[in-house]
């Protein structure tokens, strides 16, 4: 973190405890900068840091002054899904969801594409441009089933940050995360089985269910601790859940990090009742703080966890790699990649293990954490600004993904309609639901970059929101 972010944070966190109250004039540049040390420069930048986030105000020939703002939103509360078994609907919405995502005239809120944007995936770029001009017999041929050698290796030195210890052995490459799941629940599941999820669930996964004809039982989650451990037990010794769908580290969309207690506590669960778990990882090295979280699968002693994840996130979504450590269900996994998509990109590997081993990846998940940290505060100041008080808003622990609850009257499946005109797309939240529920909640992607023209569209978002509640 550089110095005028390192400042800019502390006095913001000084502002948010109200150590500095409405109106009042804060310290002079200089001053400042004595009772840091700091050079009068990075002042300045910190306070402009703060004056984007709407904490601070400038007047002329008089300083900075504490701006008037609204009461912080709350958290959401506790989702209260149906708790039986249901078959997925809202296939056409998705479908224009992800038609949406390649017209450049709209603005994406309701994407959830990184920032592929950065300096710090030159290296990268560079890398997949030799590996074509020097490889082409690689590059052009077959790749081994379970992916390369060197690749998997990288991954499970990668994945030491977790307390995830792994062989290479025991990794198996796949196009994307996506595929990673969808692999793992054909190598378990069955037409007709029934797989418990978190409520609200990221919509690709549930539409995985929907295409591999599984049914769904979504399980009530707390915004900040993350699946109920005990509506998941109950619903256990109700119906023949095959296994669980758990994304506990940055969850999309609401973004929390599962405590590690009741980590052990849903892996103990497992163990009783004989079920798997589906985990996906996808965000875990997106955590705001390191070392990153640990993952369910640094507990598995007996190979029930398939830890599935990417790069996607972490790097970019074109890369399409991606992996799943199987456990006991290896050979399974093995068949059903040959099965649905044989053989992974030899090129895209061979970039990002060259893009691991000489130390540009963790260069770069380090700076994306910190421009993350940053877009999620400023956003979150926006919606703060420009939504109505009646809400509430996630605290995500990482990653980019924003969750708005609105008042019960509010139709986002409506108001996304309406705001397609202004073109402005966002993610209602009954996507995330296997019965449709959530339509007065939506996902917001702050991965988008801070412009002026990002803003006013958020500007406009609240705008439609209010005249709903009207």
């Amino acid at each position: 973190m550089t110095r005028y972010q390192h400042l800019a944070n502390l006095l913001a966190e000084r502002i948010e405890q109200g150590l500095y109250r409405h109106g009042e004039k804060l310290p002079s540049v200089r001053s400042l900068s004595r009772e840091h040390g700091v050079s009068i420069s990075t002042v300045q930048q910190a306070y402009q840091t703060l004056e984007n986030l709407q904490l601070i105000i400038p007047q002329p020939r008089s300083g900075y002054f504490i701006a008037p703002r609204k009461a912080q939103p709350p958290v959401p509360a506790m989702s209260s899904p149906v708790q039986r078994p249901v078959e997925i609907t809202q296939w056409d919405e998705v479908n224009t969801l992800l038609a949406d995502h390649h017209d450049k005239s709209l603005i994406a809120f309701g994407s959830g594409a990184p920032d592929v944007s950065q300096p710090s995936l030159k290296p990268l770029w560079r890398e997949m441009s030799r590996i074509v001009q020097h490889n082409p017999c690689d590059v052009l041929g077959y790749d081994e089933l379970s992916g390369r050698q060197d690749l998997r290796e990288q991954i499970a030195r990668v994945m030491l940050d977790s307390e995830t210890v792994i062989a290479a052995d025991d990794i198996v490459i796949t196009n994307g995360c996506h595929s990673a799941i969808a692999i793992a629940l054909l190598a378990v599941c069955k037409p007709g089985d029934i797989v418990a999820v978190e409520s609200p669930c990221y919509y690709g996964t549930m539409q995985m269910l929907r295409g591999f004809n599984i049914k769904a039982i979504e399980i009530p989650t707390d915004p900040d601790t993350g699946i109920s451990i005990e509506a998941l037990e109950l619903a256990l010794e109700q119906w023949p859940i095959k296994g669980v769908i758990l994304v506990p580290n940055c969850n999309n969309p609401l973004g929390f990090i599962m405590p590690d207690a009741r980590k052990r506590a849903v892996l103990s669960l497992a163990q009783r009742h004989d079920i798997v778990i589906f985990e996906d990882d996808i965000y875990g090295e997106l955590a705001r703080e390191y070392p990153r979280p640990r993952t369910i699968k640094s507990w598995d002693i007996d190979g029930r966890v398939l830890l599935c994840s990417s790069f996607t996130k972490s790097i970019a979504p074109g890369l399409r790699v991606g992996w799943i450590v199987p456990g006991r269900y290896r050979d399974r996994v093995l068949h059903m990649k040959y099965a649905t998509s044989s053989t992974s990109v030899p090129a895209m590997q061979m970039a990002v293990t060259a893009f691991i081993r000489d130390g540009h990846y963790h260069r770069h998940v380090r700076r994306m954490r910190l421009i993350y940290q940053h877009n999620m505060e400023t956003w979150t100041c926006w919606v703060r600004q420009y939504f109505p008080c009646d809400i509430c808003v996630t605290r995500p622990q990482g990653s980019f993904m924003l969750w708005i609850e609105l008042p019960e009257m509010v139709d986002m499946v409506c108001v996304a309609k309406q705001l397609c005109r202004l073109k402005i797309q966002v993610a209602p939240g009954s996507l995330f639901s296997a019965s449709g529920k959530y339509r007065n909640c939506l996902r917001i992607n702050c991965a988008l970059p801070l412009t002026e023209k990002n803003r006013e569209a958020l500007r406009q978002l609240g705008e439609a929101v209010s005249i709903a509640m009207e």
